[in-house]
């Protein structure tokens, strides 16, 4: 009996030395979270516009921040990050299978998308796009004009 005591005892004093090491655990973690540190969130995708005009980076992440040319980091409205989510998922069946269109004649921008899935290339004209590609091209404009606020 006196045995069972003592690993009852032992194992009161193990979990008392574990909860100071939590504490410490959690309040280093909200000293960090003071110091302006934060979590990198995922990038829904990355895409590169090429074409008339300067060429275009585009990164938006899964928090709805944003980079255009690598410039400062830019927010998105939720309205936009729910547009950005839902080209996300539609691109995946495409981004899988690394679908690679050719420019037609006449061609003026060409696109390459990069998510966790794969890559996508096509042009603003390729024949037989998906509308998903479309929606994301002016996507990717609305984005430069009003979120990177640069001349598209």
């Amino acid at each position: 009996m006196r045995r069972s005591g003592r690993v009852a005892r032992a194992s009161v004093r193990g979990s008392g030395a574990r909860a100071p090491a939590g504490v410490a655990a959690l309040l280093l973690a909200l000293l960090c979270a003071s110091c302006g540190e934060s979590v990198e969130l995922p990038d829904l995708f990355v895409v590169q516009r090429t074409g008339a005009g300067p060429k275009l980076t585009v990164v938006v992440n899964e928090g709805g921040a944003v980079h255009c040319d690598g410039g400062p980091t830019r927010q998105l409205s939720d309205a936009q990050l729910v547009q950005a989510r839902g080209l996300q998922e539609e691109l995946q069946s495409a981004s899988t299978k690394h679908l690679t269109l050719a420019p037609r004649s006449g061609s003026v921008f060409g696109y390459y998308v990069r998510d966790a899935e794969g890559t996508v290339r096509f042009s603003d004209n390729s024949a037989g796009q998906p509308s998903v590609l479309r929606h994301l091209a002016y996507f990717v404009l609305e984005v430069q004009q009003r979120v990177c606020h640069a001349a598209g």
